[in-house]
């Protein structure tokens, strides 16, 4: 009889050693996947920021000549300015020098990411796209809201605007 309370005891011992080992076991794997979890969350944030900083740099390199780009284009227009006046006294020759020059600007600039915003007189007036400096009347109904005249070229830097065209819109 005190073999069997014995061996009893002992399969209780057992069983109660392997209750406790599974529920360590369960405790293990608890932590387990809670630091798995915390690795990943921390591995998506470092990938994240990595984007984020690798995005932010793009922008910066970008528009990193923004200011310079901006200070160029009252040049570009007293080109444009300079070409109509020579054209109007048939100065062929001076008029061929000033536009090889005011080209090779302009190509220098579309290189680095300039462009000209393209704006045609007749166009739909946008508020989001145009800067309006003023309102005339409409010489045709058809030209009412629609854009009369280009006052200054409109510029962008790559996909930013960095100066929009002035425009007369018809009334």
């Amino acid at each position: 009889m005190a073999k069997k309370a014995s061996k009893k005891k002992v399969e209780k011992e057992t069983i109660n050693e392997s209750d406790e080992n599974q529920l360590e076991d369960l405790k293990l794997e608890d932590q387990l996947k809670e630091e798995k979890d915390k690795f990943l969350r921390l591995f998506a944030e470092f990938e994240n920021y990595k984007r984020r900083t690798a995005k932010e740099r793009i922008e910066l390199f970008s528009t990193a000549s923004e200011e310079v780009m901006i200070s160029l284009l009252p040049i570009l227009d007293d080109f444009d300015r300079a070409s109509v006046e020579i054209e109007k006294d048939h100065e062929n020759e001076t008029l061929k020098g000033v536009l090889l020059i005011k080209n090779k600007l302009i190509d220098s600039l579309k290189s680095k990411g300039l462009s000209l915003v393209d704006v045609k007189k007749g166009d739909e007036f946008n508020a989001d796209d145009h800067e309006a400096v003023t309102q005339i009347p409409a010489p045709s109904k058809d030209m009412v809201g629609k854009i009369i005249d280009i006052i200054e070229k409109g510029y962008k830097l790559g996909e930013k605007v960095i100066r929009y065209p002035k425009v007369v819109i018809g009334k």
